[in-house]
């Protein structure tokens, strides 16, 4: 039986509704959560970003759901201070968390005026912040000089039960890397045949625990509404590795968006308006080899209008209709089903 959950996309919803949405997913039968840590959208479109760490404590306060947060240690983040974030939501919820732990994309990143590392070089500091994280998660003193440096650093409030450290990975190079340290694997949708390599990559390096599946879907009453969101909210999205790793900002992205083809949308969203079929699309996905499958609806309400910004925060007690809608939809139609479905 899958794990189908919910995730909370702080790129393009004000954090209070997504609280809401949290608490409402609850309701309605998901049974699982998880987000990013960015510290930009990638769209003006999109115009969100809080702070995925604040959220977190609580959304995890506010439902009994398992969550999950995608994170890059060694520039922005430090990677003592992410262990103290892991370790603290840890030991406030045993059992319901875990922390994907990658290498980073440049539109989080630049802000803090170093520069952006060759991707070697960040996958080097990436190994060395894991085993920081996971010396202080054992309740080491952890001194380190290297890519990043350490000194003498000892976390005080460890939780009974040391929470997850998954490989996030979009190639089947990183995910047969991350094999070597992962607890589990967490990747995003794409065309199957390299969904199977990326699954298989990181099993045949000894790749252990659960493979998750973030799919990005753009759902409407009617095919034209749903193309059209997917477009608004998600399109700057469809570039992979390097370029979406290595722009800096949202309005980079946006300059690309006269290159984006209705066919390049579709290949990384689930655009769909027929609920029946899109169950059958989502179980094809998890035939692929997942054990648990987050659902991120790219369609909101709370979108922005040439370069304005989003207007007044939605109340903390109800999601916004654009996500509302499709939890509904999703509650009724497609947990049930997908929860039935087997890897």
């Amino acid at each position: 039986m899958a794990t189908i959950g919910f995730h909370h996309s702080h790129e393009q919803v004000h954090p209070a509704g997504l609280l809401a949405a949290a608490r409402h997913a609850e309701e309605v039968g998901f049974d699982a959560a998880m987000c990013s840590d960015h510290w930009a959208p990638w769209s003006t479109r999109q115009g969100h970003s809080g702070y995925a760490w604040a959220w977190l404590g609580a959304a995890m306060a506010s439902t009994s759901l398992p969550f999950g947060v995608v994170s890059a240690p060694g520039q922005r983040q430090h990677p003592a201070v992410v262990a103290q974030a892991v370790a603290t939501l840890g030991a406030m919820f045993p059992g319901r968390f875990w922390a994907a732990l990658g290498s980073g994309e440049n539109v989080n990143e630049h802000i803090t005026g170093d520069g952006w590392p060759a991707k070697e070089v960040r996958d080097a500091r990436l190994l060395e912040c894991v085993d920081v994280i996971r010396r202080l998660l054992a309740g080491e003193t952890v001194t380190h000089d290297g890519l990043v440096r350490v000194d003498r650093a000892r976390l005080w409030t460890l939780p009974d039960e040391t929470p997850r450290l998954i490989g996030p990975a979009v190639t089947p190079r990183t995910a047969a890397a991350h094999a070597a340290w992962a607890d589990g694997l967490v990747t995003v949708n794409q065309p199957p045949e390299v969904l199977r390599e990326v699954v298989a990559a990181y099993r045949d390096a000894g790749g252990r625990g659960t493979a998750s599946l973030q799919v990005h879907v753009a759902w409407a009453r009617d095919e034209a509404t749903a193309l059209a969101l997917a477009r608004e909210q998600w399109a700057t999205n469809v570039f992979g590795p390097p370029l979406a790793w290595d722009l800096d900002t949202p309005e980079a992205f946006d300059s690309l968006l006269p290159h984006v083809s209705d066919d390049a949308v579709r290949q990384s969203v689930v655009v769909e308006h027929d609920e029946h079929r899109l169950v059958d699309r989502l179980a094809a996905l998890v035939e692929l080899g997942f054990d648990a499958l987050y659902l991120h609806q790219v369609a909101t309400d709370e979108q922005p209008s040439d370069e304005k910004h989003p207007s007044a925060a939605p109340t903390a007690t109800r999601a916004p209709d654009g996500l509302r809608a499709f939890l509904d939809m999703a509650g009724e139609r497609l947990v049930p089903a997908l929860k039935e479905v087997r890897p």
